[in-house]
This record gives structure tokens, C-alpha cells and sequence, in this order.
């Protein structure tokens, strides 16, 4: 049984080629937004978690053009493919969250771009407000548009913790307002939280994939320094349970035994800056860590949304 090319699971990769017909890269991009959980609109510091980037460390500078940035970006994946086509992915921060006049001047910089086949935003589901949607609306029919939430937990008491600034009721609204417009929804998953079970983990799962959404990113806690986290972790590390690589590695086969088929997993795992990673320091390894999951997935003969019944059962005759 061959499905999704030489994954166990249905990749962007796999999803981008089915797609576009080719390889398609993507280029962060930094806008110059900041957040409402940052500059005091609901709260200040942001999530315990986030970086001074605004999870946007490996995008370009945000004082250079959208075009300069991906000029810049192009640059960097051409160094090593000769690719034209690109995502012009809007990372750092919250990129709904300006004036709509603003919105519409840098979004249609990058979907007019020959080169870039698709827009990707990364925002927060409290920051879609009706005028934003029919924005959206409009670059969708010009080119394909993705919007990347942060979800992270569907337990409200570690949503509360990490400073999230929203409930789960949010993120319903959010998710129906896109799917009504037929923009697919990318949610972020963090597996290992502060005080978070393997069951809360997978009650998490199962929540979003109840939902209309279309990917997931799913990513290893991880800390940074310069972060709220960073300190916590360096006062009370008792409240951490960070995971080893194989105890991440048995969480997240768990996971994608159980997602949908149809949901595509942008992300399996996670590799902060090297000169920012405190923990764990073996995710900075990312090629052994990918290359293991992939050959793991398969000695378990595990696809993705055949059950953790069936998983177990496979390892156990080996």
C-alpha cells in the first residue's frame, strides 16, 4: 500500500504537487504587525511561549517592501532549487490585525507577484472581523488563499495559562466564518504543554478534527529564551514535563493514527533558531528527528487516520 507519495501521512508537500503540479516553497514574510495580546488590547507579553519575532524568526526583515522580501526569500530557496513557484506566507505576529486598507495594499503586493502561486496569513481567530473576511474573500478568487490559526489547545484551563486570550467558542465562530467564504483553515497544535495529559493532548485532536478545517501544524512544545516560558522553565521546572524524543515520538504517531485522511499535516514536528532553542536541544536536530518519525511510522506500519488500535496491534507482532 503506496499512498501520499513516499508518506504515511497526507504531507503539504504531497498536497502543494497535487495541487500546483510542482514543488511550491514557501516565503515568510514579516508585515510590521504586532498582536492585541501584545499591545495591551487584551493583554501584554503576548503567549507565554511566543518569541520576540512573533513566531516569525525566520522571515525577512520588515522593513524592506513585501516585494524586496520575496526577492529575498526566492533568493534563499534558489540556492538550492531553481523552483518559480512560492506561498507568500505572512508569519510574524498577527497579519489581520491593522487597518483593512493597510491589509489590502500588502496582499494584493503579493498575490499580484508573478512568482507567488498562493497567500498563507497567520492570525488569531479573534482578529477576523467582517470586513477582513470579505477581503479575504476577494484575494480568494485571484489566487488561492490559506489562513494558519493559533489554536494550541482545546483545554481551557492551559488555554487560560499560556495567555491565549481566547475560548474555544472563538475559534468555532472563526472556522465557520472562513468555511462559508471556502478559504481553508491551518490550525497550530502545541503537543506538551505545561500541566497537559496525553488524554488532554488527544482531546485536543479530536476537537479540531471535528472541525471544518483543512491542516494541521502540529508542534512540539519548545522553549525559547526570551520568553515568558524560558522563565517559568528556569524558576519552576517542576511544572514541565518535557518530552523525550521518544516519548514525542509515541504522542505524535497517536495523533496522526487518529486524524482524518483529508487533513493535511503542514507540520509534524518543530525547529526553533538554533541560538534561541533551551529545550528540548535534540528537535535542533531536525533531519535525524524527520527521518526517524518517517522510518518509525513504517516499521509500526502506521497511516494516517487508520486508528491507534490497528498501530498497536502492528507493533505488538513485530
Amino acid at each position: 500500500m503506496m499512498k501520499w507519495n513516499d508518506k504515511r501521512y497526507h504531507s503539504l508537500d504531497y498536497d502543494l504537487k497535487e495541487r500546483f503540479g510542482q514543488k511550491v516553497y514557501k516565503v515568510s514574510l514579516d508585515a510590521g504587525f504586532t498582536c492585541p495580546n501584545r499591545d495591551g488590547t487584551i493583554g501584554r507579553g503576548g503567549c507565554i511561549f511566543c518569541s520576540e519575532g512573533g513566531s516569525g524568526d525566520f522571515a525577512s526583515s520588515h522593513m524592506k517592501s513585501i516585494t524586496g522580501q520575496i526577492e529575498e526569500g526566492k533568493e534563499r530557496v534558489r540556492k538550492k532549487t531553481k523552483e518559480d513557484a512560492f506561498i507568500a506566507y505572512f508569519q510574524a505576529f498577527t497579519n489581520t490585525y491593522g487597518p483593512v486598507s493597510y491589509l489590502r495594499e500588502i496582499f494584493m503586493e503579493a498575490i499580484h507577484h508573478p512568482d507567488i502561486v498562493a497567500l498563507s496569513i497567520a492570525t488569531r481567530p479573534d482578529c477576523l472581523p467582517d470586513d477582513v473576511i470579505t477581503l479575504l474573500d476577494e484575494l480568494n478568487q485571484i489566487k488561492p488563499v490559506f489562513i494558519e490559526l493559533g489554536f494550541q489547545t482545546s483545554n481551557e484551563k492551559t488555554a487560560a495559562f499560556i495567555r491565549r486570550g481566547y475560548d474555544n467558542a472563538v475559534l468555532e465562530e472563526a472556522v465557520a466564518k472562513l468555511d462559508a467564504i471556502s478559504i481553508p483553515v491551518i490550525l497550530h497544535i502545541i503537543l506538551g504543554l505545561p500541566y497537559e495529559t496525553k488524554e488532554d493532548i488527544r482531546a485536543t485532536i479530536e476537537y479540531v478534527c471535528s472541525l471544518k478545517i483543512s491542516g494541521l501544524k502540529l508542534q512540539l512544545m519548545h522553549i525559547l529564551k526570551n520568553t515568558e516560558l524560558a522563565d517559568l522553565y528556569e524558576i519552576h521546572p517542576e511544572i514541565f514535563h518535557m518530552m523525550d524524543f521518544e516519548a514525542y515520538l509515541d504522542m505524535l504517531i497517536e495523533c496522526i493514527s487518529i486524524i482524518p485522511e483529508h487533513i493535511v499535516l503542514h507540520r509534524i514536528t518543530g525547529d526553533g533558531p538554533k541560538n534561541l532553542l533551551i529545550a528540548p536541544l535534540w528537535s535542533g536536530d531536525k533531519k535525524r528527528v524527520f527521518n526517524t518519525i518517517q522510518m518509525e511510522l513504517a516499521r509500526r506500519d502506521i497511516w494516517q487516520g487508520k486508528g491507534i488500535l490497528h498501530a498497536v496491534r502492528n507493533t505488538d507482532a513485530l
